[in-house]
């Protein structure tokens, strides 16, 4: 399985803080039956984003795992906060952010938000040839109060991670609901742990997985799960997806996307 949702680079925010707290959780995320993991520290205004140590910690680890046989492939890349600063320096260097350098970007609503606010920053990061990845949107406050607000975004092209924990209700009932939601009406595009440790927040993914395959079908799970993260960790395509739900029952969104990128991503 693939995880590209992942706190894995020790000292650098809420993740791990030692290298050996990396390394404990690199050996829970194979035994889980993750083989690929992007490491994802936070861009934000309260966790500088260092690209130079990250690389370094990054090759640090790689070369511990290597050496303790823990089959783990990594790579880099980050939770981009929505600020204008981050917008501007990734419409410059967008590999700086992206998953493994490649094309897509993860992307964290803060609690409070302007919906504009977020169209702008999607219309500018696809400007930029970058397909923004909206993390665990089911875990956040304002669209728990409307967990329909989305919908403009993934009409325009935003792909949507929902968090592991959340389906089996590890988020509280509400993420839970809406998380469930998404992958019924197809607006998930990918499930990924979000993990920070092996404790309180571990990268579990093998029980989603099965949950999926239980109540979605085993198509589901693997799309989520394996076929779609995989992709993205290397730059490609997705291919055809299931359509959305409900997304073309309200008004036409602006930004000029929907025409022609969401009907060639969902094979419409």
């Amino acid at each position: 399985m693939f995880d590209v949702h992942h706190h894995l680079l020790y000292g650098l925010d809420d993740g791990p803080k030692t290298l050996e707290d990396s390394i404990a959780q690199a050996e829970a995320a194979a035994a889980d039956g993750i083989t690929h993991v992007v490491c994802t520290p936070h861009a934000s205004h309260r966790y500088d984003f260092l690209p130079e140590v990250n690389a370094e910690r990054l090759a640090e680890l790689r070369a511990v795992l290597a050496e303790r046989n823990i089959p783990l492939t990594l790579a880099q890349g980050c939770d981009f906060h929505i600020t204008y600063d981050n917008i501007e320096d990734a419409k410059k260097h967008p590999s700086r952010y992206s998953i493994n350098g490649k094309q897509y970007i993860l992307i964290e609503l803060p609690e409070q938000f302007l919906q504009n606010a977020v169209s702008n920053a999607q219309t500018e990061l696809m400007s930029a040839r970058m397909i923004p990845v909206l993390t665990h949107p089911e875990r956040n406050m304002s669209i728990q109060r409307d967990p329909g607000r989305i919908r403009h975004w993934v009409a325009d092209g935003m792909l949507v991670q929902v968090t592991a924990g959340s389906l089996l209700g590890e988020f509280g009932k509400t993420a839970r609901a809406i998380s469930n939601r998404y992958v019924e009406d197809h607006w998930a595009t990918i499930v990924a742990t979000d993990a920070h440790n092996t404790t309180s927040r571990p990268p579990n993914l093998r029980p989603a997985y099965q949950y999926l395959s239980q109540n979605f079908g085993e198509e589901t799970a693997r799309r989520l799960c394996i076929t779609n993260p995989q992709r993205i960790f290397e730059g490609e395509a997705l291919g055809p997806q299931p359509y959305p739900r409900g997304i073309d029952d309200h008004d036409e969104p602006s930004g000029g996307f929907r025409g022609g990128f969401l009907r060639r991503l969902f094979g419409r």
